[in-house]
């Protein structure tokens, strides 16, 4: 087989050369090189693509996507509905978070299904040992130890599984291009040879990728772009919950947030999170505060925790677990410059409870809770939630979706919430609990701390 014939092009300008160079001549980027194929084609060469012709954006048809059901509800909404046939997706994740054994799951339940999983990063023993362990069996799945890109699209043509899941795009070569496996040439043209391959056939393809030191996935940035999803395994290895979440997602929302519980049979959905991740006290403590968050049109209570003590060094510590840094430092400078508490010579710790990291504004007033709470050694009144947005002259500002985070506080038994006192449809809320609205942090602690 006639080889490709290849060169190197800055990602930042396009410069083209014929080897790798650290340092581009014309912008001078450093390490933005990448190795590329170009593809040549005779003459004479007569193209059988179909041509299309333009149409009026009013002559188009719309239709109704049909979707595959995956039989598992946490990935069922990420998704936003199922998997869609001919789509290709990107499953990314630190090594050992579980992604093999939520794609063999995924592989095993498809019981309707027929599913090729290629796997270039495991033996067949170590297969069949985590299959037995998960308990689920189908009998259309066939599983295959390959990590050449030819040879596997041999396979997929004969076979013409529904289904295809590669382990990973990172093990995968051509024979078209004379670089290593999970070089940026290697990665970019095996994923779009599979793409092809799914649009031909209508072939949904699930691409296992790794992730970087930084937390990106690894390979190409134009291998996203290439995809219809991305899907992102997050957790922490000494915690056992595992957030799924869609960075990208063409077919659906990508603020939904799927939960798993790592267990030694697999991974398990989490149908109610707000019950594991609030912890039951024996008895109130101080720098507890329980917030009521939103992870797409999915509600979850939380615990912030926080600690506020006499800093022993000269400079004040401010350390964040599952919360930005950059927005506690902006909250606590609101609560000296508005507020007037003496927050700059003292350490301040924040830790979200579970191991989950969460970016909605709503907890900014859990935070100023729990944070005010240690400072004053004052317990917070049992059974109270909040839900509000701090802004940087002390306003208590409006959330969407109020009246879900109020519903989900009253279901799990909270008495009390307080929320923004802007908020629009306080009084249609559900019956049963009490709603609180303040406009400013001082309201806030004078009903806390009165």
């Amino acid at each position: 087989m006639s080889k490709v014939k290849t060169a190197f092009f800055c990602q930042n300008c396009g410069t083209q050369a014929a080897k790798y160079l650290g340092k581009c001549p014309s912008c001078g980027e450093w390490n933005s090189f990448v190795e590329e194929v170009i593809q040549k084609k005779s003459a004479g060469a007569a193209s059988n693509r179909k041509k299309n012709a333009p149409q009026l954006i009013q002559d188009l048809e719309t239709q109704v996507l049909p979707r595959i059901d995956v039989l598992d509800n946490e990935l069922h909404r990420v998704l936003g509905g199922g998997l869609v046939p001919g789509s290709l997706l990107l499953f990314g994740g630190e090594p050992g978070i579980g992604k093999s054994t939520l794609m063999i799951q995924l592989a095993l339940r498809q019981l309707n299904m027929s599913v090729l999983y290629v796997s270039g990063e495991e033996s067949s023993e170590q297969i069949k040992m985590r299959a037995d362990r998960i308990g689920f069996s189908n009998p259309r799945c066939m599983v295959l130890m390959e990590t050449g890109l030819e040879n596997i699209l041999h396979h997929l043509q004969e076979h013409q599984p529904q289904l295809a899941i590669i382990d990973s795009i990172q093990t995968l070569s051509t024979e078209t291009i004379d670089s290593p496996p999970g070089s940026v040439g290697q990665v970019r043209e095996c994923a779009g040879q599979l793409l092809k391959f799914a649009k031909e056939t209508n072939t949904v393809v699930i691409l296992i990728g790794h992730i970087t030191k930084e937390g990106t996935l690894a390979g190409p940035k134009v291998l996203e772009h290439m995809v219809d999803t991305v899907l992102q395994f997050e957790g922490d290895r000494q915690h056992i919950y595992r957030l799924l979440r869609t960075p990208k997602n063409r077919f659906g929302s990508t603020n939904e947030l799927g939960i798993y519980e790592m267990r030694h049979s697999g991974l398990v959905e989490v149908n109610n999170p707000s019950d594991l991740f609030i912890h039951q006290h024996d008895q109130q403590l101080s720098g507890s505060a329980i917030a009521a968050c939103m992870e797409g049109i999915r509600p979850i209570l939380l615990e912030i925790q926080s600690l506020v003590s006499t800093a022993v060094y000269g400079t004040p510590q401010r350390s964040t677990t599952g919360f930005d840094i950059r927005r506690l430092n902006m909250l606590l400078a609101v609560l000296e410059k508005r507020c007037g508490f003496r927050l700059g010579a003292k350490d301040v710790f924040l830790n979200i409870a579970g191991g989950i990291r969460i970016d909605d504004p709503a907890t900014d007033l859990a935070v100023v809770a729990a944070i005010l709470s240690s400072n004053e050694d004052i317990a917070l009144p049992p059974l109270t939630a909040f839900a509000g947005e701090v802004g940087l002259n002390g306003e208590i500002r409006p959330v969407h979706r109020t009246d879900s985070r109020i519903a989900e506080a009253q279901k799990l038994g909270f008495k009390t919430i307080l929320v923004s006192g802007y908020s629009k449809g306080l009084d249609d809320v559900a019956q049963g609990i009490q709603v609180v609205p303040i406009t400013k942090v001082e309201e806030m602690v004078a009903h806390l701390f009165a």
